[in-house]
């Protein structure tokens, strides 16, 4: 069954930016940690199961859009096994307001009978078992190790893409290459949670239309120029 194809993000900027330094580097992801803390996943799950079917119902629509519908799908199917049991066309009653619904029931009810069959109904916690779901690619696979099971994972979405490029801090023309940048330059006691801090940084304050940059934490040390100033 293929696999749901992730929009691409934009490609790079076409004028260069100037990579942060290691210091800079530093600097930045630490002043949007300070100014969040306890960053968290804007998915509601209940457990690792859950988690993994919002993330795959997640591509190409909003979080939103994805908890609006959530709640009464798990509560018909809590678990691997009852999702199998509900099948493809019950599972797209619950999810017809999400896009490309068709396609993630079927993924859904066949990732849900493969967990049954190879994983005693289990989520595994390794990249490659994951990555055989049907629905389930690297970015997918990064989000559940990374919030249920605590590793220090980057799934590089558009948010992070961009943030990456336009600040400085991990320039890459894929999203692989950012994720591998990503990894090798922050600081590796902050990978835990630097997935969140910078998705939730893109989605709020440095945004794709235009950057709200009279209030980033980490405009200081950010070599996006010029700077967006305050309205009015």
């Amino acid at each position: 069954m293929p696999k749901i194809t992730p929009k691409p993000p934009k490609s790079a900027p076409a004028r260069a930016i100037k990579p942060l330094s290691a210091d800079e580097v530093r600097h930045f992801i630490g002043a949007i940690a300070s100014a969040n803390p306890n960053p968290r996943t804007e998915l509601q799950y209940r457990d690792p199961f859950t988690l993994l079917v919002a993330v795959v119902l997640s591509a190409q629509t909003t979080d939103a859009a994805v908890n609006r519908a959530t709640p009464a799908l798990f509560a018909a199917a809590p678990d691997a096994r009852a999702m199998a049991a509900l099948g493809a066309d019950e599972i797209g009653r619950f999810i017809r307001s999400i896009g490309l619904w068709q396609a993630k029931a079927r993924h859904l009810a066949e990732l849900a009978r493969l967990l049954v069959e190879r994983h005693g109904g289990q989520v595994p916690a390794d990249r490659a078992a994951l990555e055989a779901l049907p629905g389930v690619g690297r970015k997918t696979a990064n989000v559940v190790l990374n919030v249920a099971f605590g590793q220090p994972t980057m799934a590089v979405d558009t948010h992070i893409f961009r943030v990456s490029n336009r600040t400085g801090l991990a320039p890459g023309k894929t999203p692989r290459a950012v994720e591998d940048a990503l990894l090798k330059r922050l600081p590796p006691e902050m990978l835990a949670d630097a997935h969140h801090w910078l998705i939730l940084h893109g989605r709020y304050v440095c945004r794709a239309r235009k950057p709200e940059c009279w209030r980033c934490v980490a405009a200081t040390w950010c070599h996006f120029s010029p700077k967006t100033p305050a309205p009015g």
